[in-house]
């Protein structure tokens, strides 16, 4: 008997929305500590870098530092917030709560639990944005509506730091192994693609590695948008952002299908 053979690419249908909903009745539960805990550490970051060490900084770029770290700790906000739920949380349901075979007994595919637990890492990595946006609107850190606009990005790369993050829980044996990928991965895209400096003064060498990264793209379009200007090559700061969101979705799916199914 020959076995069929899977698809190369993931086909999620509107099954997924059902486990969307389902990650958002048990978040729920525990949406005040959530929300404080992935809103509280920025906003702190926010405060005493753009206070503290916006006094010995100045401006940056025509802007006081204080602005110029907004934008940056949204986008940072976002990475971290889906990186974790693409981690620890879906790794719980995986491998601790066995939730995803159970899911598996029942009409729904692994492409729609895949695809919905990134959703869902870019819902969660968009609500962390968005409350660290209002506390910048409220700060005068934003200069107009436009500012808006950047939410949709946010999303977008939030969904990339999900699929990403799913590829590590793909192949984690345990919560441990997480530690890798923030020390190597998250860390270093965090200090060297402009959140907290101007990437146009790193060395060359920094620069190409930043923006071979997904954050610097997210920077670079966020940034103007929140400091009243239009950024530039938007189809190319997309194309990575993208790029990078669906070969990791891609990828995630073929392990997670290997290691639950083979």
């Amino acid at each position: 008997m020959t076995r069929t053979r899977r698809p190369l690419l993931p086909r999620p249908s509107l099954r997924f929305v059902p486990i969307w909903r389902r990650n958002l009745r048990v978040w729920r539960k525990l949406m005040m500590p959530s929300l404080l805990g992935n809103f509280g550490e920025p906003v702190l970051y926010l405060l005493a870098f753009g206070y503290g060490f916006g006094r010995l900084v100045g401006e940056l770029d025509g802007m006081s530092y204080m602005v110029f770290i907004a934008s940056g700790i949204i986008c940072s906000s976002a990475m971290f917030t889906a990186s974790f739920e693409g981690m620890y949380s879906a790794y719980t349901r995986m491998a601790e709560q066995n939730t995803w075979l159970a899911m598996l007994g029942t009409p729904l595919t692994l492409d729609d639990i895949v695809f919905a637990e990134a959703v869902w890492a870019a819902s969660k990595g968009l609500v962390s944005a968005a409350a660290i946006l209002v506390v910048a609107s409220v700060l005068g850190l934003v200069s107009d509506a436009r500012a808006l606009l950047a939410l949709p990005v946010v999303f977008v790369a939030a969904f990339t730091f999900g699929s990403l993050a799913l590829v590590i829980t793909a192949v984690a044996r345990s919560y441990d192994f997480f530690l890798y990928y923030f020390t190597l991965a998250i860390t270093p895209m965090l200090l060297l693609s402009g959140v907290f400096f101007p990437l146009q003064e790193m060395p060359e060498w920094v620069q190409a590695l930043a923006l071979a990264l997904p954050l610097a793209h997210v920077v670079e379009i966020v940034r103007p948008l929140m400091t009243g200007s239009w950024p530039t090559g938007v189809g190319l700061h997309l194309a990575v952002i993208v790029g990078y969101g669906a070969v990791a979705l891609v990828l995630a799916t073929m392990l997670i299908h290997r290691r639950l199914i083979r």
